[in-house]
């Protein structure tokens, strides 16, 4: 039985459009055409859940304010084509920060410099690397956490900053997401990459947890995800805990910093890459 894809066209010049293929690479689109003026992607229909849709639009709003106020979005049904050989030359390795380098399974990696190789098979979960959240949150997460942490990662999406925890030296590492397709390509990647003995990929929510739980807590979220969860971080991290966030656009910096201020978060470090930034902070 053929596919039936979701096709989102959005007008772009050809430097909007490298802005954008990566950001939908990582909110799901499995595939990519690019024509005069425009930049098409397609998500299968199955996927395209309620909740994944208006995380998606939330998301493309805000990549949009910063590339074009005026940029068009149309939507509409195709039939399947085959986008999987063209996607996967898509996903190369990268390499982030000063130890890590994130690679999927089809491709190989001269590994001249030792440095921590994680193994990422995405299928239609946010954290391949290739995104700006992404790399800044493993940045932090290198630079922060120390060995024997325990670590939370809200909204694990992939797994992939759990996974760099353990490899980083954390005791244990939980993951947890509410979407379906996370859970299952997040612990595929948990045994590929051979941490299935510390990595818990779970659906909890911040509420099942008992306070105080964790060292180091990361979330690759959005602007108001991160703001409503402030208190659960909070209970959730231990004395001296550090906070890693990330999924913000320079233009939210204010509303989030105001938020942690609010909660009592002592901000240390901000950086960014592009339009996007990421915060460290301690409880």
């Amino acid at each position: 039985m053929m596919k039936t894809y979701i096709e989102i066209s959005i007008s772009a010049d050809e430097s909007q459009r490298e802005l954008l293929i990566p950001t939908m690479v990582e909110l799901g689109c499995e595939g990519f055409q690019e024509i005069d003026h425009a930049l098409l992607c397609y998500v299968d229909k199955i996927r395209w859940t309620n909740e994944r849709n208006e995380l998606f639009k939330e998301q493309l709003k805000k990549i949009l304010q910063t590339i074009s106020v005026n940029a068009s979005i149309q939507f509409r049904e195709i039939i399947e084509e085959n986008w999987n050989e063209q996607w996967e030359r898509s996903i190369q390795p990268i390499e982030v920060g000063n130890k890590l380098v994130i690679k999927p399974s089809w491709c190989n990696y001269e590994n001249k410099n030792n440095r921590i190789v994680i193994q990422i098979d995405p299928k239609m979960s946010f954290g391949t690397g290739y995104h700006e959240t992404t790399r800044l949150t493993l940045r932090l997460l290198e630079k922060y956490l120390h060995i024997g942490f325990s670590m939370l990662d809200v909204g694990t999406g992939t797994g992939i900053l759990a996974i760099a925890a353990i490899k980083l030296g954390a005791t244990s590492a939980v993951g947890i997401d509410n979407d379906e397709w996370s859970i299952e390509n997040a612990r595929e990647n948990v045994i590929i990459n051979h941490v299935e003995d510390k990595v818990d990929i779970s659906t909890k929510t911040l509420q099942e947890f008992p306070g105080s739980s964790f060292d180091i807590i990361t979330a690759n979220l959005t602007l108001n995800t991160n703001i409503d969860l402030l208190s659960g971080f909070k209970r959730l991290l231990q004395k001296s805990g550090v906070l890693l966030l990330s999924g913000l656009l320079a233009s939210d910096k204010d509303k989030m910093m105001y938020a942690m201020q609010s909660n009592i978060f002592d901000v240390t470090e901000i950086i960014s890459e592009n339009e996007w930034i990421a915060i460290a902070a301690n409880k």
